[in-house]
């Protein structure tokens, strides 16, 4: 009953301080509830009217929304690059930040759950992909088993820190018979993830491009560079933002990860490119439309070049700099490093996968897909709610894992300047 109790207060003290700060902190949470508010009222329109406001056609029926949705799946599944080093190696310059990377990919994943979500065109018959609730066909159904891991590594890691923020609430230390095997359990759970998303692709037979053994491998190398790109700019900022003692040494180490992961990702991509362009099948014309545009009818179809040559080079680049020490442990060139690898990766898990996977169509029809403002107003909408849960969680974790918020001090404890 004592710890029922706490918990209450525990709840009610969180939300009290998440709902005070600085003018900032309220300029900044105003101006991410006006863009959901934008994002609401597009929706809304998209509901009335039908995916017909989107851009997406009986050609190009994926587009925008399942593009973020791939994106995130592995900015989720990249909280286990601290998780390795912090629990399988007990490296603690890292295991004192492990807690940031687990609220990233609970943020991530809430992002995820809001993609799928807008990208239904009868959002009514949601309910049937609700695990206990509808018939999700499983285990037949690759839809169902990604409904699954994502709902099962969303409530993994929202367990895990409630608990630990609960615990620091309490002061006292977490129960590590509890911790760690639900933490170990994240590592293969993590993978699971971005391994059914990209079987999702996989095992679309009508779909060349995705018929790829090594297009999980991509997912996973690639998803272990932008992840950890994000979380490298939100420690700084927490750094210089909170008295959180965020070591030099901590972000050089996941800086070092990356470029492995970043080496491993682009060696997989040109073995891909190798395969369909020597071999020069049929399915080639899928590549050639991605890297170099095709010819129909006279006219040149080229949207995709710029971005699928941006994405290659500035994945190269970044990867160039997180490579040789001195670049990687100089804050401009590992920041700058950092912005292109999420550039580089974020191009090529929408216009760069999405787009030539189902361009020329199965009757070698081009349809030009461009996302709509719809389409944006949604995802600006998904984004800037991420954005507030993340920032939320972070106004209560901080004073928490600082020991300024305690079940005896209260809301009064937590210094609000430093922050808010």
């Amino acid at each position: 009953m004592t710890n029922l109790r706490n918990f209450k207060q525990f709840i009610l003290d969180t939300v009290g301080l998440m709902l005070r700060g600085s003018r900032m902190y309220y300029i900044w949470v105003g101006f991410l509830l006006l863009l959901i508010t934008s994002g609401v009222v597009a929706y809304m329109g998209q509901v009335n009217n039908g995916l017909l406001v989107t851009n997406m056609r009986d050609q190009v029926s994926w587009g925008f929304y399942i593009g973020n949705f791939t994106f995130l799946v592995g900015v989720a599944a990249a909280s286990i690059m601290l998780v390795i080093p912090a629990y399988i190696y007990d490296w603690g310059p890292i295991k004192e930040i492990t807690i940031l990377g687990e609220m990233l990919a609970v943020t991530a994943l809430i992002m995820c759950l809001g993609f799928v979500m807008v990208d239904i065109g009868r959002p009514d018959r949601f309910w049937h992909i609700m695990p206990l609730v509808g018939r999700l066909n499983w285990p037949q159904s690759m839809l169902a088993w990604d409904v699954i891991v994502l709902n099962l590594y969303l409530l993994l890691n929202w367990f895990v820190v409630t608990y630990l923020l609960f615990s620091a609430y309490l002061e006292k230390h977490y129960n590590k018979k509890i911790v760690l095997p639900l933490v170990l359990a994240s590592i293969p759970m993590a993978v699971s993830i971005h391994t059914v998303t990209a079987y999702l692709y996989n095992g679309l037979a009508a779909r060349p491009f995705w018929n790829s053994a090594i297009l999980a491998p991509r997912f996973l190398a690639s998803a272990f560079c932008s992840g950890p790109a994000v979380l490298l700019i939100l420690l700084q900022v927490l750094r210089k933002t909170t008295r959180l003692k965020i070591t030099d040494e901590a972000i050089f180490k996941i800086a070092e990860l990356m470029a492995y992961t970043m080496g491993f990702n682009l060696f997989l991509t040109a073995a891909e490119s190798f395969k369909e362009l020597y071999s020069g099948t049929e399915h080639v014309v899928y590549f050639k439309y991605l890297l170099f545009g095709l010819e129909k009818n006279g006219v040149h179809y080229n949207t995709l070049v710029p971005f699928a040559w941006a994405s290659i080079i500035t994945g190269f680049i970044a990867f160039m700099l997180f490579l040789i020490p001195k670049t990687r442990m100089n804050w401009t060139t590992l920041n700058i490093g950092c912005v292109l690898i999420y550039a580089s990766v974020y191009i090529e898990k929408g216009m760069g996968l999405i787009i030539p996977g189902l361009t020329p169509d199965a009757l070698g029809e081009i349809y030009v897909y461009r996302p709509s403002f719809t389409e944006v107003a949604v995802a600006a909408g998904i984004f800037s709610l991420g954005a507030l849960v993340f920032t939320v969680m972070l106004k209560a974790a901080v004073p928490m894992m600082l020991g300024e918020f305690t079940v005896t001090g209260g809301v009064k404890k937590a210094i609000e300047p430093e922050h808010s």
